[in-house]
């Protein structure tokens, strides 16, 4: 059974996408069957990934609205072990067909239920904010990485997403977890950012990652060759960065 983890963070420009398309490549070249799921409206990790889609199916808003089953909107890539479902902006309309639904909070649980054993690791990355579409990963999800910025304000709103993530494993997801806190744009040279990472470090305790993303020019570019930065520029600092995310998190698993 695969473990279905999402990356969500309501503040936008925290390398929440960025994290989700080069971990879910990371995970796919380590030979870990990878499943990513674009559930955000902007679709940016289904460009990000653009040039490795192969013949592109449905989008996620096909099925997440009970249109399609989700066998049926899985693209291939060109790795081996990555599969996507991609978005469009399609998806703003699923937030308000949902809400006539019934158990409209599990509509993506309950349909990746059929397609679980294929994969070891499905990835969601979220929309930021915490409407319906995050409520429906997060319920259906073992673990969520939160991503942070090392810049000011990084802590803002990390109240109202962690109030919730309770809410959310007390009334929906008991098995819910905090899988950890990364952090991004990391920049050795700028007092702020030590001093960020300080301050998220003493708020979260052990749940950091030890892998911190640094701040990098071909991490950035690459998604405007639609690849992720591995493929791009396979020694720059970001990809290795997160080759290394990938061995944290599948030694803690084990």
């Amino acid at each position: 059974m695969s473990k279905i983890v999402s990356l969500t963070n309501q503040k936008g420009g925290v390398g929440k996408t960025t994290t989700s398309v080069n971990l879910a490549v990371s995970f796919a070249v380590s030979e870990v069957k990878t499943l990513l799921i674009d559930l955000d409206p902007q679709s940016n990790a289904t460009t990000g990934l653009e040039a490795l889609i192969e013949n592109p199916q449905g989008t996620i808003y096909d099925s997440i609205v009970g249109k399609e089953k989700i066998s049926n909107v899985i693209s291939h890539t060109r790795l081996d072990c990555l599969d996507i479902i991609t978005s469009t902006n399609d998806l703003v309309g699923a937030e308000v067909e949902l809400v006539n639904l019934m158990a409209r909070e599990r509509q993506l649980e309950k349909a990746l239920k059929s397609v679980q054993k294929k994969y070891d690791y499905i990835l969601i990355d979220c929309p930021p904010s915490l409407g319906l579409l995050t409520l429906n990963a997060l319920t259906c999800s073992n673990s969520i990485i939160i991503p942070i910025q090392c810049e000011y304000y990084a802590l803002e709103g990390l109240g109202q997403l962690l109030n919730t993530f309770r809410l959310v494993q007390k009334n929906l997801n008991s098995k819910l977890e905090i899988e950890g806190v990364l952090l991004t744009m990391f920049d050795s040279r700028l007092n702020l950012s030590s001093q960020v990472a300080d301050e998220v470090r003493s708020f979260f305790k052990d749940k950091i990652f030890e892998t911190v993303i640094h701040r990098n020019v071909r991490l950035s570019e690459a998604p405007s060759f639609g690849k992720p930065a591995l493929l791009y520029d396979a020694n720059s600092t970001g990809a290795q960065n997160y080759l290394s995310l990938v061995e944290e998190i599948l030694h803690n698993g084990n």
